[in-house]
C-alpha cells in the first residue's frame, strides 16, 4: 500500500474450470525433469461439480492479529469521497452521461425504498440445495441504496442499506457448497465490502454494528478466498480459469481495506504480481501480441468468462489504484493490454463481422484451447466504464476498444445476476484527457523486421511514424495514417546503423508532439557481458556499463578461466550468480553465449535461468534428462514451452562454448560453433515473459533442480541473433 493521507453468465455454473483435461497434448511430459509443474497430489477437483474431496479450509477462523492498522483512505474501494463529489456535481448540472448514470440507478428496483432483507445462516453455491441468490440480490440492494445515499444526501437510503448490512452481519454464519463456494466467497465478498466500505462513513450506522459486519468479513468471507489462492481447491495450478483468482483477489483486497488490516491488503497485491494461479498479472493476461493487445487467458474457453475476468481485474485494479498503488500501469498497463483484446474480441466491423484478434496457442490443465472460441462472441457485460474512465479520464492512454464497448452498453444498469455491481457510467465516468502524445513506444527486432507497438491518444484520429538516423532527430515520416491497432513494422533488409523512431497524433486540432524516443540496432549489439575478471569479491562488473553488477554468492568464488583471466566457480552446494532482474524484457532476437566448464553431469542444472518462478521462464540447461543440453521457454507452467534440444553432450571436465539464439521465429543451439539443435517456428521470445524476472546463472527456478557445479567464463547477452559465423568466432576466441 502506498503512502496515503448476457450470454455465459455464472448462474449456477458460474466461473466453472470445466472438466479436467485427459493426458492428451494436455500434460507436459516427464522428459522435463524440474520444467515439468509438479504432479497433482491428488484427483484433481472439477471446479463445477466440486466431486473430489477438497483440501480442508479454516472456516469460522479469524486470521491472526495484526499490527496496528495503517492509514487506508476511507472511503476507498471503488469510490472515493472525491468521486462522490464528482459524481453529485455532475447529477446537479444535468451532465451526460452522468444524468442518463444515475436515472439508470434510480430507475431500478434494488435501488428502492420498501424492501427487507432476507439473510441466511449458511450460503450455498454450487451443488444441491442452492440459495445463493438471496445473497446476492441483498448484496445489490446494500450497495445500491448506498449509492442513491451519497449522491443523493437522502438518510432514508442509508438507513434501509444499514438494515441490510445489520441484517446480514448478524445472522451470515457460513458459505457452503461445491467448488463454486469459492466464487460466491470471491465476488459477492468483494461487493459487500464495497456498500459497507460507503456506508462506514455513515453516522447513523453504529459503531458495533460496523465492527460486526467487518467480523463477519473476516470470519466468513476472507477465509474461503485466501485458502483458495493458497490451494487452488487441491487441484494442479492451471486447473482453474483467470477468474477463480481473480474474484478471490478482489475479495482479498476489500477485506484488507475494510477492515484495515494491512496484511490481508498486502496479500492481494503480493498474488497479483507475483503468484502462480491464471488470475495473476502475467497469466490472466497471458500474452501480449504486438499493439498492445493483450489476449486473455480465457480467450480460448468463451468470451462472457472473458469479460466477467474484465470486470473482476479492473474492479481489483481501481481498488488498488485508490489506495495509492497502481495495478492499472503494472506492466506496461498489461492489464489495459487484456481489456482491449477482450473488447476488440466482441465487436463488430462496418461489414457485420467480428474484428480480427491475433491468438497464441494456450495449453493449461483444461487442455489445448488452439482458436479464439466463439462460444457467446459478441457478449456485452457492463463492465467497461472503470476501466475506460481510468485510462482515457485518468490517464489520457486510448482505449478505442473499451470506448466502443462502453457506448454500446451506456448507460450501465447493475448486469442483473450479481456477477458485477454495475452503475459505472454514474461512477467512473470522467472527461477524456486529450492534447497529449503518444507514450510507451516500444520496439523489438524480430528477424528482418523492426516491430513498434505503443499507446495512443484518446483524440487521435491516426498516427504517424517517424525514423531518424541520429538521436533527436531530424525525423522522417515513414508511415501515416496508422488506425485501429497502434502498431507498424518496417523492414531492416536493407537498413544500417541504428534507427531512432518516434510516433505522433494526428486528431482534430493537428499533430500532436512526439512519443519516446526507441532504437533499435540493425546488426547484434551487445546488451550485458559478464567477463568474470573481477577476480575477487563478490560482484562481477558488466563490461557493458549497462547493468548493475552481477551478484556471486560468496566472496570467494573464483578461479582460473580459459585465458589469462579469471572464471566464477560455483561449488554445486550453494553457489550461483545473480544478475540484474528484467533482463528479457529487453529482448526479442537474441544471442546467449558462455564458455562452460562442466565439473559433474547435473541433470537440469541450469547454465542460466531468468524467470518468475515456475510459471514463467527460459533456461539453458547442459545436461537434460537425455544428458545433451536443452533451451527451454514457457509463459504457463512448462505446458506451452518450446524447447530446442541438442543432438551432441556437453563435455565433462573440459571447456566448452555454448550459445542459443533467436532470429525471427528461428530458435538455434551451439556447441563449440557447431549446430546442435533448432526450432524454426518458435512463437515466444525472452520478451513474452513479462515483468518480474529473477536472473541467475547456475540455478534453476525449481527448488528440486541441483546447482551447476563446475565454471563459467564470458557470459554475453546479444540484442539480436548472431550468425553462425560470429557464433563460430567466440567459440574460436
Amino acid at each position: 500500500m502506498a503512502s496515503l493521507g448476457g450470454t455465459a453468465l455464472l448462474g449456477t455454473a458460474g466461473c466453472g474450470g470445466g472438466t479436467d483435461a485427459d493426458s492428451s497434448g494436455s500434460t507436459p511430459s516427464a522428459n522435463t525433469g524440474g520444467s515439468t509443474p509438479a504432479p497433482d497430489t491428488g484427483s484433481t477437483p472439477d471446479p463445477d461439480s466440486g466431486s473430489s474431496t477438497p483440501d480442508p479450509e479454516p472456516a469460522g477462523e479469524e486470521p491472526e492479529p495484526a499490527p496496528p492498522a495503517p492509514v487506508f483512505l476511507h472511503p476507498g474501494l471503488l469510490h472515493t469521497e472525491a468521486d462522490f463529489e464528482r459524481m453529485r456535481a455532475k447529477v446537479a448540472a444535468q451532465a451526460e452521461p452522468w444524468t442518463s448514470g444515475w436515472n439508470a440507478l434510480t430507475a431500478n428496483g434494488r435501488s428502492q425504498l420498501g424492501a427487507s432483507p432476507r439473510p441466511l445462516a449458511t450460503v450455498i453455491r454450487g451443488g444441491s440445495d442452492q440459495n445463493f441468490a438471496q445473497l446476492y440480490i441483498d448484496v445489490a440492494r446494500s450497495y445500491q441504496l448506498a449509492l442513491r445515499w451519497k449522491v443523493s444526501g437522502d438518510t432514508r437510503y442509508a438507513d434501509l442499506a444499514v438494515t441490510f448490512l445489520n441484517a446480514w452481519s448478524s445472522t451470515l454464519t457460513a458459505i457452503h457448497g461445491n467448488a463454486d463456494r469459492f466464487l460466491a466467497a470471491g465476488i459477492y465478498g468483494y461487493q459487500f465490502a464495497n456498500a459497507a466500505e460507503i456506508m462506514r462513513t455513515y453516522s447513523g450506522w453504529a459503531p458495533a454494528d460496523f465492527a460486526r459486519f467487518q467480523k463477519m468479513m473476516l470470519e466468513v468471507f476472507y477465509p474461503l478466498s485466501s485458502h483458495f489462492l493458497v490451494n487452488h481447491n487441491g487441484a494442479e495450478i492451471t486447473n482453474y480459469w483467470a477468474n477463480w483468482d481473480q474474484c478471490a483477489l478482489a475479495c482479498v483486497l476489500s477485506v484488507g481495506v475494510l477492515c484495515d488490516r494491512e496484511d490481508i491488503y498486502q496479500e492481494a497485491l503480493d498474488y497479483y504480481k507475483h503468484g502462480a494461479g491464471n488470475g495473476a498479472g502475467l497469466q490472466a493476461v497471458y500474452h501480449v501480441h504486438p499493439g498492445n493487445l493483450g489476449q486473455w487467458q480465457e480467450s480460448g474457453r468463451d468470451q462472457g468468462h472473458c469479460t466477467l475476468g474484465i470486470g473482476l481485474a479492473g474492479a481489483f485494479c481501481e481498488m488498488a489504484w485508490n489506495q495509492g498503488d497502481d495495478l492499472y500501469g503494472y506492466d506496461n498497463s498489461r492489464f489495459l493490454a487484456g481489456a482491449e483484446y477482450v473488447a476488440r474480441s466482441n465487436l463488430r466491423d462496418a461489414a457485420d463481422a467480428f474484428l480480427a484478434v491475433p491468438y497464441l496457442t494456450n495449453v493449461n490443465k483444461q487442455g489445448t484451447q488452439s482458436a479464439l472460441s466463439t462460444a457467446g462472441l459478441g457478449h456485452r457485460r457492463p463492465v467497461w466504464e472503470s476501466a475506460l474512465h481510468h485510462f482515457e479520464g485518468r490517464i489520457g492512454i486510448a482505449a478505442p476498444h473499451t470506448r466502443r464497448q462502453a457506448a454500446q452498453l451506456r448507460p450501465e444498469g447493475d448486469g442483473g445476476n450479481g456477477d458485477q455491481l454495475g452503475f459505472g457510467t454514474l461512477t467512473f465516468a470522467r472527461d477524456a484527457i486529450t492534447g497529449g502524445a503518444p507514450r510507451s513506444l516500444r520496439v523489438h527486432r524480430q528477424g528482418l523486421q523492426a516491430v513498434l507497438s505503443w499507446w495512443g491518444t484518446p483524440d487521435a484520429v491516426s498516427y504517424d511514424v517517424k525514423r531518424a538516423a541520429t538521436s533527436g532527430g531530424p525525423y522522417t515520416t515513414i508511415a501515416t495514417g496508422v488506425v485501429d491497432v497502434p502498431t507498424f513494422n518496417e523492414s531492416l533488409a536493407a537498413a544500417s546503423g541504428k534507427p531512432f523512431y518516434v510516433v505522433t497524433a494526428r486528431t482534430a486540432n493537428g499533430e500532436s508532439g512526439p512519443s519516446n524516443e526507441v532504437s533499435v540496432s540493425v546488426a547484434p549489439a551487445l546488451l550485458m557481458h559478464l567477463a568474470f575478471n573481477d577476480g575477487s569479491g563478490s560482484l562481477a562488473a558488466d563490461s557493458t556499463g549497462r547493468w548493475p553488477a552481477a551478484q556471486l554468492v560468496r566472496s570467494d568464488g573464483w578461479t582460473d578461466g580459459r585465458g589469462a583471466g579469471s572464471a566464477v566457480a560455483l561449488d554445486g552446494t550453494a553457489d550461483h550468480v545473480s544478475l540484474a532482474a528484467d533482463i528479457p524484457t529487453e529482448l526479442a532476437d537474441f544471442t546467449i553465449a558462455a564458455w562452460v566448464h562442466a565439473d559433474e553431469a547435473r541433470t537440469w542444472a541450469r547454465i542460466f535461468d531468468f524467470g518468475s518462478g515456475t510459471r514463467r521462464y527460459m533456461f539453458l540447461t547442459g545436461h537434460s534428462s537425455a544428458g545433451k543440453p536443452r533451451f527451454e521457454i514457457t509463459t504457463v507452467h512448462g505446458y506451452n514451452r518450446q524447447v530446442i534440444d541438442g543432438n551432441v553432450a556437453l563435455p565433462v571436465g573440459a571447456w566448452a562454448h555454448i550459445a542459443v539464439t533467436l532470429s525471427g521465429g528461428v530458435g538455434t543451439l551451439y556447441l563449440d560453433g557447431q549446430v546442435i539443435g533448432t526450432h524454426p517456428t518458435m512463437t515466444l521470445a525472452p520478451f513474452s515473459l513479462g515483468e518480474g524476472m529473477a536472473c541467475w546463472i547456475g540455478k534453476s527456478q525449481f527448488t528440486a533442480d541441483p546447482l551447476l557445479k563446475g565454471k563459467i567464463d564470458d557470459f554475453r547477452v546479444y540484442h539480436g541473433a548472431l550468425d553462425a559465423a560470429a557464433i563460430a568466432a567466440l567459440a574460436a576466441a
